[in-house]
């Protein structure tokens, strides 16, 4: 499993927020249904979103001024750029450079633009955890740049998310360039059935897990595929989320987990069957096993799907059905700790 990143992710946010190519729901969320052209209800504006000023071509690097702190109940959206593209809907994907700051101070806390050159795919899908991402991007279209407000109850919660710079109470402001719209939604159908016990079955098409929340104490968990093709995107999926501290990068963590191969249904690593939980630095593994825990609360379990372009890309060794090489993983990951 271990392999050092290609590409880095820099801190807790970016996994929170399912950017860089994550397209994320909870177990509780079931997928949900294009809107097939109805129309769309933008999140208000207000003084807050009204205030901030960015200077910078649309995608390029941005300055940003605004009436600090910036204070509010619900989350306020501001279009800065109206864009004649594509509007952003349910299973839609936007091609996207984004902008975190704390909105109480306006100090930056993460730029796209330094974990990657080209913009990061999101797919859109309502019923995440962060209201405030879903609230700021709502009805956008592509060529556009929206400025959101977002309080910290639609956000990362009362206390904040201080690994990273955003302190208790603080608010967070979201500058976002949407570039692209893919034109064609996905399809919202789920395959399979809710198994019992520890099983977990992952579906696709949206990204849907409507499962269980798995107890992995003592218990030996397994993985059950859905009868569909291998996801060609980063996927992700949280079980059951914790409430210990969010995993920061760099940093060492311990996880108990189960790797299996999607098209060969084999399990080719797993810390339940050596019967200890592994640790190990969330810089020095596969790309989509850091995205997955990075972000995340301690005591969370989440079910994350890797292409091989986020695993371990090369060809694949059919002689060896165990082999990750080439093939698309999925991982069930319970985070115990870090430090």
């Amino acid at each position: 499993m271990r392999r050092t990143l290609p590409i880095t992710l820099s801190t807790a946010l970016t996994a929170t927020l399912a950017v860089a190519t994550l397209t994320a729901c909870t177990a509780s969320t079931p997928g949900a249904t294009p809107s097939s052209g109805a129309a769309c209800v933008p999140t208000a504006p207000g003084a807050a979103s009204e205030s901030v000023t960015v200077t910078g071509e649309l995608g390029a690097a941005v300055t940003v001024d605004g009436d600090f702190p910036l204070e509010v109940a619900t989350t306020q959206r501001s279009v800065l750029i109206e864009g004649a593209g594509d509007q952003l809907e349910d299973g839609r994907t936007a091609d996207l450079y984004y902008a975190l700051y704390n909105g109480a101070t306006g100090e930056l806390i993460e730029d796209s633009r330094d974990l990657a050159a080209d913009p990061l795919p999101f797919v859109f899908q309502t019923g995440t955890s962060v209201t405030g991402m879903e609230s700021t991007l709502r009805c956008s279209t592509a060529g556009s740049r929206i400025v959101g407000v977002v309080p910290p109850v639609e956000g990362f919660g009362a206390d904040g998310a201080p690994d990273v710079g955003l302190e208790a109470g603080q608010s967070l402001l979201l500058v976002i360039d949407v570039l692209s719209v893919e034109t064609t939604a996905s399809d919202s159908g789920s395959s399979g059935t809710t198994p019992e016990g520890p099983t977990v079955l992952p579906s696709v098409s949206p990204w849907t897990t409507d499962v269980p929340v798995v107890d992995l104490s003592g218990t030996m968990p397994t993985i059950t595929l859905p009868d569909s093709p291998a996801p060609t995107q980063l996927m992700l999926a949280v079980l059951e989320e914790g409430d210990g501290g969010i995993v920061p990068n760099p940093a060492t963590v311990t996880v108990d987990y189960l790797g299996m191969n999607w098209e060969t249904g084999e399990v080719f690593d797993s810390s339940y069957a050596r019967g200890a939980a592994a640790s190990f630095p969330t810089n020095g593994v596969i790309e989509g096993f850091a995205a997955a825990i990075v972000g995340q609360q301690v005591g969370s379990t989440v079910l994350v799907v890797i292409p091989p372009e986020y695993g371990y890309p090369g060809a694949v060794d059919e002689s060896d059905p165990t082999s990750p090489t080439g093939r698309t993983l999925v991982f069930l990951v319970h985070i115990v700790s870090y430090e």
